[in-house]
């Protein structure tokens, strides 16, 4: 029998699965997981294989690499998955599908970063070439009810307008709950 002591002792095992319950369907190998959730692999490789011995976690071995994903028949998987959402929230699921889509920066602004009870949540990602994030919004609005607007801008861009567009500036001398980089 699991013990909850044992599932939840280390930041990286919760890392870890936030990204592979959020991700049920797609599959990782060891160092894009640490790249994913910018943790040490060693501690990354820890935790995927105490997290397997389980049966929380499945692998599979292709060519060299050893993937791993979620146990979708492990009888823990679906309240797992919620007591993940419910722990990490909102910004917790944004926080995993920006590292995953390789966002540099993002934050949330506006009503719901300044505490406000609002079903609208006005998000800045700054990355370049953020493939699959049009569909990881969706599916974060459906899951969450909520309305998610979104600005994205490259680095490069990002660079440049900081300092000279108004409504940029304007944004960031409010209210932000920072999900990744630094502003």
């Amino acid at each position: 029998m699991i013990v909850l002591k044992d599932l939840f002792s280390s930041s990286i095992r919760a890392d870890v699965l936030s990204l592979l319950l959020n991700s049920p369907d797609e599959k990782f190998y060891m160092r894009e997981i640490a790249n994913i959730i910018r943790k040490n692999p060693s501690g990354v490789k820890r935790e995927l294989d105490r997290l397997e011995k389980m049966g929380i976690v499945l692998s599979e071995k292709v060519a060299n690499l050893k993937y791993f994903r979620a146990n979708t028949e492990s009888p823990l998987y679906s309240e797992l998955k919620s007591l993940i959402a419910k722990s990490l929230g909102l910004p917790g699921a944004l926080k995993t599908l920006l590292r995953k889509v390789g966002a540099k920066t993002a934050f949330i602004y506006g009503p719901y970063a300044e505490g406000e009870d609002t079903k609208t949540v006005e998000l800045f990602i700054i990355g370049n070439h953020l493939f699959g994030l049009p569909q990881g919004i969706k599916e974060i609005e459906e899951r969450f009810l909520c309305r998610i607007n979104y600005m994205t801008m490259s680095e490069d861009d990002y660079k440049l307008r900081k300092r000279k567009d108004l409504n940029i500036k304007k944004i960031l001398s409010k209210k932000r709950i920072t999900l990744i980089g630094r502003v």
